[in-house]
């Protein structure tokens, strides 16, 4: 059913192998290593559009968690309602929560038609021709050398051999190491940038589970075609640079928030010490005070009326 996505792959594999002999030993590592390093460069470059969709489709995702929070809180009873709210309020923002999982999705169906290409020409019988490629090219990249070990072979079947293929062993198994190491900084970087959630929350516990299988993945790439592994150190290494130059260009929200509370910190920290240094003129001001005598309150006297003589009092003069 997908032949014609392995015919593809096969194809653009051909047409840079068949550059890349103009330079080097059409029969070498270099040239089918080489192909296989440059069609993961060309379909890298292909995707950054796509990676800087999903950088903004990220950083509208922050924007809106806090009022997505609210609406747990506020519907934390009423699962059907509250999935209806946020989905509204995604609708009414222009947000789509699938954006960020694009780059994922069409790098799969490139992983697994460059696996099945590999796996082929691994597998593949003296005169036979499988996915457009003929029988020659097929021998050629069977007995290609890279360091020792071949496009087709994997760290399971080195140590399997008798006698054991130790280049092969040590190529596959630095590979094997890397893009597990590569894979998990990857989901690592790509976690820190995701809102932060409640403990409740179930993708809480998917991306905790995501980058504790990170290093898992590095099992699978034990049975990896040498060649299949190239294509994961390449593309991994690539999506680290890319996270690094993007990420530094597009800072996620909260780490905006935190840069600036970091750049007020001075102006906080800047007016504790103006407290601290209005501390000792308050001291002074209470200082001086208790030196200066407190001022008297004006003591209230009631007027009485003054006692007339009695010569007032009766009219008479005195005499």
């Amino acid at each position: 059913m997908l032949d014609w996505l392995y015919e593809l792959v096969a194809q653009l594999i051909i047409w840079i192998h068949s550059g890349l002999s103009t330079v080097v030993d059409p029969d070498s590592g270099w040239a089918w290593g080489g192909s296989i390093i440059l069609l993961t460069v060309c379909l890298r470059l292909l995707m950054v559009p796509l990676f800087v969709k999903q950088i903004h489709a990220s950083r509208k995702m922050q924007e809106l968690n806090p009022q997505v929070q609210a609406l747990r809180k506020k519907y934390k009873n009423d699962r059907q309602r509250l999935n209806q709210e946020v989905m509204k309020l995604y609708q009414e923002h222009g947000a789509n929560p699938l954006s960020g999982c694009l780059p994922l999705l069409v790098q799969m169906p490139v992983f697994i038609g460059l696996f099945q290409v590999l796996n082929g020409i691994s597998n593949a019988k003296e005169g036979e021709s499988k996915f457009g490629m003929s029988a020659e090219l097929i021998r050629s990249a069977q007995h290609a050398d890279i360091l020792g070990a071949a496009i087709p072979d994997t760290f399971l079947k080195a140590v399997g051999a008798d006698p054991i293929g130790w280049s092969a062993v040590v190529v596959t198994g630095i590979a094997v190491a890397i893009s597990s190491t590569t894979t998990f900084f990857t989901m690592r970087a790509s976690m820190k940038r995701q809102p932060v959630m409640d403990s409740d929350n179930p993708m809480f516990a998917a991306q905790k589970i995501m980058v504790v299988l990170a290093p898992v993945f590095g099992l699978f790439g034990l049975g990896f075609p040498l060649g299949v592994l190239m294509y994961w150190v390449t593309s991994n290494t690539w999506t680290l640079a890319q996270q690094h130059y993007i990420y530094s260009k597009y800072p996620p929200i909260n780490a905006t928030a935190n840069g600036d509370g970091k750049g007020a910190a001075p102006a906080r920290g800047a007016g504790k010490g103006s407290g601290a240094a209005a501390a000792p003129a308050k001291g002074k001001i209470r200082k001086d005070a208790a030196a200066q005598p407190e001022p008297e309150r004006p003591k209230v006297v009631r007027q009485q009326p003054s006692r007339k003589p009695r010569s007032k009092r009766s009219g008479s003069s005195k005499r």
